[in-house]
């Protein structure tokens, strides 16, 4: 019966988002799935590899021979592309060449996970400007100009994970009162969507699971909408903890480890000579300037209609975690930037 199975490539397995796609496509015996990854021996990798009908490979996932060999044979794709690690302008292309592979390697439906592209719905101000987002949000573009036959194709775009309210999103005790907890973001009273990374995952099946709809959508995916004096609010009900939300300017959260990112170029393997790239600053100003001004819309109701047991509240979902405001680790890119910055805590930040 294995051989009847349909195989999906995983491209983007070992992330933050790969991995709960990974797990969705694996809870039962449909699918075989296959992940392509730099290294065998990562820790992420191994939880995956124990996984029913997870084949693991290794190979460099932009290596054209390579990309050839993985999208042989196989029957749907997923790909996240780390546009960290390769820059805007190498993520447009390789996703692009991605599709186009796929295409020429007979793969009957191609996901792309997928980003907001922030400076269109910005109207292209340079102060929306996301490097990491809007390349996501190119190839999107590129995709969705592309005919639905004979290779199916469906976009899944996302935003901030709820999980990183454990990381980059997590409250700091107040230098002041240690029982205070402060919430810092240069948010003002914007109301950025969050998305539960187990459904994120859900929704990925159900993209290759009914292609009768999925085929050309671009699905939008959160859990809720969330400005920080809601937060505040959710998590002192959650918790019983005191907490305040401090609405930051860029330049103080520039300077606090809340943002331990260097001032380099975009993409830690590119050149830093190149110009056209952003600096991580230029990069993650247009990150907070999208959300604060409240740019990406989500159509909830088509969510609920796709996935009734969805997490649909900040509360449900701290009460689902257990949320309790503690620090761990969820984004590669951060974790790795955090080890370079060891500095105490930007006392103009963090009293209170």
């Amino acid at each position: 019966m294995s051989s009847l199975k349909k195989t999906i490539l995983v491209i983007g397995g070992t992330g933050a988002q790969g991995v709960p796609v990974v797990k969705a496509l694996t809870e039962d015996s449909k699918y075989n799935v296959h992940v392509l990854t730099r290294s065998a021996a990562s820790t992420a990798t191994i939880e995956l590899a124990a996984l029913p009908g997870v084949t693991i490979i290794e190979g460099n996932a932009y290596d054209y021979d390579t990309l050839c060999r993985v999208f042989t044979g196989i029957d749907y794709a997923w790909v996240n592309t780390n546009g960290f690690a390769i820059g805007e302008k190498n993520e447009i292309y390789w996703g692009i060449r991605m599709f186009e592979i796929a295409r020429r390697c007979n793969v009957s439906h191609f996901q792309w996970a997928s980003l907001p592209y922030l400076s269109k719905l910005g109207n292209f101000d340079p102060k929306y400007r996301t490097g990491h987002m809007d390349g996501k949000g190119k190839v999107a573009e590129f995709i969705s100009a592309q005919p639905t036959s004979p290779m199916k194709w469906s976009v899944l775009t996302s935003c901030m994970y709820m999980e990183t309210l454990t990381e980059l999103l997590a409250p700091h005790p107040s230098l002041d009162n240690p029982d205070l907890m402060i919430f810092a973001a240069p948010l003002g009273k914007g109301q950025p969507p969050l998305i539960h990374l187990a459904d994120l995952g859900r929704y990925a099946r159900w993209l290759f699971d009914n292609p009768e709809r999925s085929n050309g959508m671009n699905l939008m995916v959160a859990t809720e909408n969330i400005g920080w004096e809601y937060l505040v609010k959710t998590f002192t009900e959650a918790t019983g903890k005191k907490a305040v939300y401090k609405d930051i300017t860029l330049d103080e959260l520039f300077a606090s480890p809340v943002f331990p990112f260097p001032d380099g170029k975009v993409g830690h393997s590119v050149s830093y000579e190149d110009p056209t790239l952003q600096t991580y600053r230029q990069n993650f100003s247009g990150f907070w300037n999208s959300w604060k001004a409240d740019l990406v819309k989500v159509d909830y109701a088509l969510l609920d209609e796709i996935l009734p047991t969805r997490v649909k509240t900040l509360g449900e979902w701290m009460k689902l975690v257990g949320y309790t405001g503690e620090r761990s680790s969820v984004l590669k890119d951060y974790r790795d930037n955090a080890k370079k910055r060891q500095k105490g805590f930007e006392e103009k930040v963090f009293r209170q």
